[in-house]
């Protein structure tokens, strides 16, 4: 009902725009005013539009100027995997030779529009073709685009091409449901046992991965549910499953994301180079920490005046994240990762149950 009222109005006040446009119309008319209705534009109309034009350039470099110097420290930190160095190089270079090539054309193009706008006597010159030109505009973006694509192609054969039989490599499945994670480990045979939405309840409904328990392969896998731990400076290679829809597992700072499709394991593999506890020593992360606790703060003041409770500080974790809208909680799809010393993280994988535990 509100929707229908809300278009009546709008359609109303349109036809009453109309209407009060069509007797201002009137009114010149019966007063001797014409308007020019000619289609030509005057010296005048071209040197405004070519000082426009120039003014615009002008403009749109200056915001440039400013949203580098304003937005540039919400970007991510320096990356806190092995593969992310080249990954985050191979991105900045071609930001590099995007923002050259922008700069430059559109510097020629604002520039041309008010340097030649139209002035009486001004004869234009047609230049219909020029091999030097042609050649000069085709080759140079062409070999640029091609060097970009393979070295585009070897920097993702480097990433995707790991081995799934690296025997140092710590195995573990990220599984993805509306709207959760878990994560399973391989446990001490580094093999994770079979697992099947067939399974999903089996022993009261705590099979909460799937597990196929007539695998031996399974009965030391770990599930956990919170947060899932990973040592430094070790080959991680993820198994990702997906229970209901299409997800992506994404986890930035590592430079990692993997669709999850229902039916089917995708794999992707990363070395984490920093722990949290040295992450959170970053100076860059150091700073966005600090911002968003005064956010909050401000926040909390207005919240605490309402007779609300206060919002916790923020402290930096790493995170997996959903990169595919997956439902209404999608938002809120996330799953603390810890990045350990091996010592940290031995000490906590031999604290968790394996799924043994649960069989019996």
């Amino acid at each position: 009902m509100i929707g229908l009222l809300t278009g009546t109005v709008l359609l109303l006040m349109g036809i009453a725009i109309w209407q009060i446009s069509k007797i201002h119309q009137l009114i010149q008319n019966n007063m001797g005013i014409k308007k020019d209705d000619s289609q030509i534009a005057t010296e005048k109309d071209n040197d405004l539009q070519g000082k426009l034009m120039f003014a615009f350039l002008v403009f749109i470099y200056l915001v440039t100027i400013y949203c580098f110097w304003n937005y540039t420290k919400v970007l991510l930190p320096e990356s806190a995997s092995e593969h992310g160095v080249t990954y985050d190089r191979l991105m900045w270079i071609s930001f590099a030779i995007i923002l050259f090539a922008q700069t430059i054309t559109q510097a020629i193009l604002h520039y041309f529009a008010y340097k030649y706008r139209g002035i009486k006597n001004r004869k234009a010159f047609f230049l219909t073709h020029n091999n030097n030109l042609e050649l000069i505009w085709t080759i140079i973006p062409a070999i640029v685009f091609f060097c970009l694509i393979i070295y585009g192609m070897v920097t993702w054969s480097s990433i995707m091409n790991f081995n799934d039989q690296d025997e140092d490599a710590l195995i573990i499945e990220l599984y993805a449901q509306q709207w959760n994670w878990k994560a399973r480990y391989a446990g001490q045979d580094n093999v994770l046992g079979d697992a099947n939405v067939r399974f999903l309840n089996d022993f009261e409904g705590r099979n909460s991965v799937g597990i196929d328990s007539s695998d031996p392969n399974g009965w030391d896998d770990i599930v956990v549910t919170q947060e899932f731990h990973i040592p430094v400076n070790r080959k991680i290679i993820f198994k990702m499953r997906s229970q209901d829809v299409l997800h992506s597992a994404y986890m930035p700072h590592f430079r990692a994301q993997m669709n999850c499709v229902p039916g089917m394991i995708t794999e992707f593999s990363y070395t984490p180079t920093k722990t949290t506890a040295e992450m959170r020593m970053n100076a860059d992360i150091a700073a966005k920490v600090e911002r968003i606790n005064k956010i909050r703060y401000n926040n909390s003041q207005k919240l605490l005046a309402k007779g609300e409770e206060a919002l916790d500080p923020y402290q930096f974790d790493y995170l997996l994240l959903c990169a595919k809208i997956c439902g209404t909680s999608h938002y809120n799809m996330q799953m603390k990762i810890v990045v350990d010393t091996e010592k940290d993280y031995n000490k906590w994988i031999s604290s968790q149950p394996a799924f043994s535990s649960i069989m019996q």
